[in-house]
């Protein structure tokens, strides 16, 4: 990075929200291509609340803005103290503290002259020392010198160590006053009460603090990350041993036994929870968990358990019901013909306190549930409906009539108090009916079971061949091999025309088959192509040329790109780039690079974290409308409401236009088009192709070879998750 240091001449613009600022300075040298007429220059980033007169050290890198021309942009900041009395009387009456001009300034220097920072700093209330300085005065001056005295020591503290301004205000926002003292207490608390630093940055930080490789706080602190990163691939535990190794690997130590004891510290410390769960061959194995998997995994076995052998609220409703009567007169009303099956799993869902209903698409479980639903509103008995992201409710919703929300909504979830709906507060409902439940993570379930009264009915509706949660655990799969509930597989295909292979395709796949790629069909299409940059070039033609001439669809609003993985040239990194640049590359576009990315107006951008302050969740698709580059915003219109990111708020949005298969759970789009090559051998599993063709409604259009396609096909090693809550289930 570049150094530049100068004098702030005005302060063009300050965010309160998150220090971004637009500074004009006075640089000590010359920059004639970056100066103004006036000689100044513009420095830009995010940095504590600076004033007029200050001298400061800027460290960064020169850019050239499109609307302002060129501009250095901050990453680093350093006040240097006036070391003048006439610096020092400038700087005093910056304005910041309003009431303060160049003659209240100069009677507190002509007073204490060249000591007068350096009393501010350490024993503001000195300042009363200073005569005919009013007392109100005084006290203002004290108190906002505080303030911004806290800030600026936090920033310059962490930038001092390789913290970039930005991510620096986020942290004293956090932390306030205690900043420093937090920080250098621990700092790889960070990692777990910052948003948007990891371990690695936490640890990056520690190091150059002085911490040591195996010192036992990075240790304990690379123990929990080990267990957090394995909770992200979906594991709610770790065998002891994987553990150990896993912690060695990202600490890069080689001390077991350091790490044998920093582990029996943190259990005996009750940081972590050892157990024994049985392993793959059913030898009792020694199981660490972090305590909010632990205590999920427990509570959600003991309520499921409870909740199964309740009696119900609606016993007496059924108890005398002719069932096969009841039934064929309930699709009699709705017009529609239900299977043995689906009459079975209507039964179920009513008499049975906790039910699955699953299968593949077209196998009718939207039918079902809404005869489900028909026969409470018959019986007026009450229900109600959630799914686990915004998206699959709403599609909830459209599908049944009702009223549907997602489950953070249903429970009354808030950032700051959490649930409102739990074990003391139940849902008053005689039946819950969670739609998308394998995207059900453990913790989130365990939190729905509180809620759930003893004698209300549970049905659980998913496929639970398509992809597990994002989240730790295996849920459906859990319950329905538990025998906790009665399980209905739909099999049977209604849901197809003649010329339609998408519901054939789908179940072709999940029977181990080859899909039909003879492109003879009306919504199936498999083009060949074995070079990836190739490959790549068709995928952009398809979306942004071929589908919209030849099927009049809307490349932006009906087609989903959808890609097994990240990297590579037909990765969802490369393709967003190309895609982004074929879609909305126009120059007149306002634009902004943000959290390594660069946005513009009209951008398709995706939520990528539970936002609960701006109710927007992970997985929902938007469309940015506007950059406020005086308000540093970006404006986004999800599902027609307006949301406003703060620019320092980028990192929650990622560009749509290709999302991963595992973004892509729980969404339903017109046109799929999925890239599918050997390169990305790694992700080619059944039902991660499973999962991607069925979130198509009309149509399926794949890029690759058939040789990818058989890898997929074929391999059905589901990555193994280590769940205990199987085996607590089955006691």
């Amino acid at each position: 990075m570049e150094v530049i240091t100068g004098t702030i001449e005005r302060v063009t613009f300050y965010n309160q929200e998150n220090g971004y600022s637009v500074l004009k300075i006075t640089p000590e040298g010359n920059y004639p291509g970056a100066a103004a007429r006036d000689g100044t220059v513009t420095v830009v980033g995010s940095m504590p609340e600076l004033a007029p007169g200050e001298s400061v050290e800027f460290s960064g890198t020169w850019v050239n803005d499109s609307r302002w021309g060129q501009q250095f942009r901050a990453e680093m900041v350093r006040p240097v103290t006036p070391s003048t009395e006439e610096g020092i009387v400038n700087y005093l009456a910056s304005g910041i503290v309003k009431g303060i001009g160049p003659v209240t300034a100069k009677k507190i220097v002509n007073h204490f002259g060249k000591d007068t920072i350096k009393i501010l700093d350490r024993d503001p209330q000195r300042i009363e020392e200073v005569p005919t300085l009013k007392s109100g005065l005084a006290k203002a001056l004290v108190q906002a010198w505080s303030e911004n005295h806290s800030q600026r020591s936090s920033l310059i503290f962490l930038q001092g160590y390789g913290v970039t301004s930005r991510m620096a205000v986020r942290i004293h926002n956090a932390y306030g006053g205690e900043t420093v003292s937090k920080v250098q207490e621990d700092p790889y608390r960070l990692a777990d009460e910052v948003f948007g630093i990891g371990f690695i940055k936490a640890d990056v930080i520690a190091q150059k603090m002085g911490v040591q490789p195996d010192a036992a706080i990075r240790i304990r602190a690379g123990l929990h990350f080990a267990l957090n990163r394995l909770a992200q691939d979906g594991h709610t535990y770790a065998p002891r041993p994987l553990l150990l190794q896993t912690a060695a690997e990202l600490l890069k130590v080689d001390q077991t036994e350091r790490l044998d004891e920093a582990l029996d510290s943190e259990i005996a410390r009750g940081e972590l929870v050892r157990d024994t769960m049985p392993d793959h061959d059913g030898t009792p194995t020694p199981a660490v968990y972090l305590p909010l998997y632990f205590h999920s995994e427990e509570g959600s076995a003991e309520l499921l358990h409870h909740l199964a052998t309740s009696p119900s609220g609606m016993a007496v409703v059924w108890k005398k019901k002719d069932w096969p009567e009841f039934l064929r007169e309930l699709a009699k009303q709705n017009n529609v013909s239900l299977t043995e099956q689906q009459q079975g799993a209507v039964k179920a869902a009513l008499t049975s306190k906790v039910s699955v209903l699953t299968g593949g698409p077209g196998t009718g479980k939207t039918t079902t549930l809404q005869m489900v639903i028909n026969a409470l509103l018959h019986e007026k008995r009450t229900f109600k409906l959630a799914s686990p992201t915004g998206r699959a409710a709403k599609r909830l919703g459209e599908a049944t009539g009702q009223l549907a929300s997602t489950i953070h909504r249903l429970l009354g979830y808030a950032p700051d108090g959490g649930f409102e709906y739990d074990e003391d507060h139940p849902l008053d409902t005689d039946m819950l009916i969670v739609d998308e439940s394998s995207m059900i993570d453990l913790v989130l379930f365990y939190n729905l079971l509180k809620a759930i009264r003893p004698h209300t009915h549970l049905l659980l509706v998913g496929d639970v061949d398509q992809l597990p949660s994002v989240g730790a655990g295996n849920v459906l799969r859990d319950v329905i091999d538990s025998g906790l509930a009665h399980v209905t597989r739909l099999e049977t295909i209604f849901r197809q025309s003649e010329d339609s292979l998408i519901v054939v395709n789908a179940h072709r796949i999940n029977h181990g088959e080859a899909p039909h790629m003879h492109n003879k069909s009306s919504d199936f299409f498999f083009f060949r192509e074995e070079d990836p940059e190739q490959a790549a070039e068709l995928v952009v033609d398809i979306v942004t040329n071929r589908l919209p001439t030849r099927f009049g669809v809307n490349a932006l609003d009906e087609v989903q790109v959808i890609a097994p993985m990240y990297r590579g040239a037909v990765g969802v990194d490369a393709l967003n780039t190309a895609l982004q640049t074929a879609l909305n590359g126009g120059e007149r576009q306002a634009e902004k690079k943000l959290a390594g990315r660069t946005f513009r107006a009209g951008d398709k951008v995706m939520q990528i974290r539970n936002n609960y302050e701006k109710e927007v969740f992970n997985g929902d698709i938007g469309r940015i409308s506007g950059i406020d580059f005086d308000d540093n915003q970006l404006e986004v219109i999800i599902d027609g409401r307006y949301i406003y990111y703060d620019f320092t708020e980028a990192d929650e949005l990622t560009l749509a236009y290709c999302i991963s298969t595992h973004r892509s759970q729980g969404g339903e789009y017109p046109v799929v088009v999925i890239p599918l090559l050997t390169q990305h051998y790694m992700m080619l599993q059944r039902n991660l192709l499973y999962t991607a063709i069925t979130r198509a409604r009309k149509m399926v259009v794949m890029v690759g070879t058939q040789k990818a396609v058989h890898i997929a096909v074929t391999n059905n090693r589901v990555a193994e998750r280590y769940s205990g809550l199987l085996p607590r289930l089955q006691g």
